[in-house]
């Protein structure tokens, strides 16, 4: 196998609403996809990589944090940036469309 071919990457969303009335906000992983980092590709890095996103009401990424680091740097902001680009559907609190926190995890694989 070619290792500068990108495996299999998939971006899940880990729905955990903080309160039962609360829908955090999503988004089509098929559609929204990172560029493997060209020295992570060399290097042969791979991990997962699990982030917060702050989702406006309008779908769109208003802060990150990274939860927890795939343990490459090159890897986690290639996530965090590819993520952020994305279009959201937001989220809902009470029924209402609402500014919420969403999770997701991010898999480099070679």
């Amino acid at each position: 196998m070619n290792k500068r071919l990108i495996g299999f990457i998939a971006a899940s969303l880990v729905s955990s609403a903080t309160f039962a009335s609360e829908v955090p906000a999503s988004f089509d992983a098929k559609k929204c996809k990172a560029e493997y980092p060209k020295a992570s590709l060399l290097n042969e890095e791979q991990g997962a990589v699990t982030m917060s996103f702050l989702v406006s009401p309008s779908g769109d990424v208003m802060d990150s944090k990274i939860e927890k680091s795939s343990g490459f740097k090159n890897l986690d902001k290639a996530a965090v940036k590819a993520i952020s680009a994305c279009k959201f559907k937001p989220g809902t609190k009470d029924g209402v469309v609402a500014q919420t926190w969403t999770k997701v995890d991010y898999v480099w694989s070679l």
